[in-house]
């Protein structure tokens, strides 16, 4: 249990994979009168803490706030389209734009909510290979297995989910205001850029940032 408690407080807080393997060594000194930790035990260990720690970062960011009040986070007015943001408050609608990102928070939070038993599947299925090479390699490694062996799953569970997520707290209808009013002002380049693509693409990522 000592061992799970280290690894995971060592992933939480984004320390180096040599400093993990440094925890995992002291952690098998400290277990007086036990023998070295077995490589299935060490993937075991590796597990439970992922599923831990993904476990408490999807309840984090799907609460109110867990993610228009993390600036790490935090998903912004679609920047291939700034100049639709720029030009609107410039019109005085900047009171608009804003709501619409804090819905578009919503909607992300509220999606989130699903995305738990993807990861926890993912994890479940990592080999002792997978431990191994998270333990072994960079400092995002975990992040970047998760990135590799949960996104074509979320992106797929996701669509629908955060399409009704969206329209659940009126995202949807409040972006759909802006262009119009956007595509509404004389000689500017018409625009409808995919919502829907870009809120889920945000909400993923917010999910596996280390």
């Amino acid at each position: 249990m000592r061992l799970i408690i280290i690894v995971f407080v060592f992933i939480i807080l984004g320390c180096t994979s040599a400093q993990i393997n440094q925890a995992l060594s002291e952690a098998n000194k400290m277990m007086t009168g036990e023998k070295p930790l077995t490589t299935a035990e060490v993937g075991d260990g590796l597990k439970e803490a992922l599923i831990k720690g993904i476990s408490n970062g999807s309840d984090i960011v799907s609460q109110l706030d867990g993610y228009f009040k993390n600036p790490e986070i935090k998903i912004p007015f679609p920047p291939d389209v700034k100049k639709v943001e720029d030009r609107l408050r410039q019109l005085g609608l900047g009171s608009e734009v804003d709501k619409f990102v804090m819905t578009l928070n919503r909607g992300a939070e509220e999606a989130a909510k699903e995305a738990k038993p993807v990861f926890i599947s993912a994890i479940k299925q990592m080999t002792i290979e997978d431990a191994w090479g998270i333990l072994k390699g960079e400092q995002d490694a975990a992040t970047q297995y998760l990135q590799r062996t949960t996104t074509a799953q979320l992106k797929e569970k996701f669509a629908p989910i955060v399409q009704s997520a969206l329209n659940k707290v009126n995202a949807t209808k409040y972006y759909t205001d802006l262009v119009t009013a956007y595509n509404n002002i004389p000689l500017v380049q018409k625009v409808n850029p995919d919502l829907n693509e870009y809120a889920t693409d945000m909400a993923i990522r917010g999910i596996v940032l280390p």
